[in-house]
């Protein structure tokens, strides 16, 4: 297989980068939640780090396979402190909708360079995402729903349920 070209791995570079990123923002989300007593939402939020750790796992993975030695760059640290949960969950989604451009980004390096085998790749990731902003949509409306403490407690042990039906 060939090597991409260096446009191609730079915009994939870009996004496993904004993968990695992504998983330290979920990662500070969860210790949020777990000072503040969101027991449930601080699990979802330590799940979906290491989903971000896989997604830029798989990146790397096609760089390496492709003969490329991927550049990791500096990370900026992830916002720690939220005046409440809503803003946890709006921060997600925003979290989220950036990922998916960036997602949307690299595919249309991949499409312009022909790069097939990153446009395969990448397609896997476009329908991740359809998922991912999904549960986030989903949670912000719930967060914003849930204004008794009842149903804020009910959200938090019931959050994966409510958000995939798991």
């Amino acid at each position: 297989m060939s090597t991409p070209v260096p446009a191609v791995v730079e915009a994939l570079e870009k996004q496993l980068n904004h993968e990695l990123h992504a998983a330290n923002c979920y990662l500070a989300m969860a210790y949020w939640c777990s000072v503040n007593d969101w027991d449930g939402f601080a699990k979802f939020f330590h799940k979906q780090a290491g989903e971000e750790r896989e997604h830029a796992g798989k990146v790397l993975d096609h760089l390496v396979d492709r003969g490329v030695l991927p550049r990791i760059g500096a990370l900026p640290a992830p916002r720690h402190e939220f005046p409440a949960l809503i803003e946890v969950a709006r921060t997600a989604l925003a979290l989220e909708r950036t990922n998916t451009a960036g997602i949307n980004a690299a595919y249309a390096v991949a499409v312009e360079h022909k790069d097939y085998p990153a446009q395969v790749m990448l397609q896997w990731f476009i329908n991740e995402q359809v998922e991912e902003e999904a549960w986030g949509e989903k949670m912000v409306a719930k967060v914003e729903r849930a204004s008794c403490g009842g149903g804020s407690f009910y959200l938090d042990h019931h959050l994966e349920k409510e958000l995939l039906g798991e």
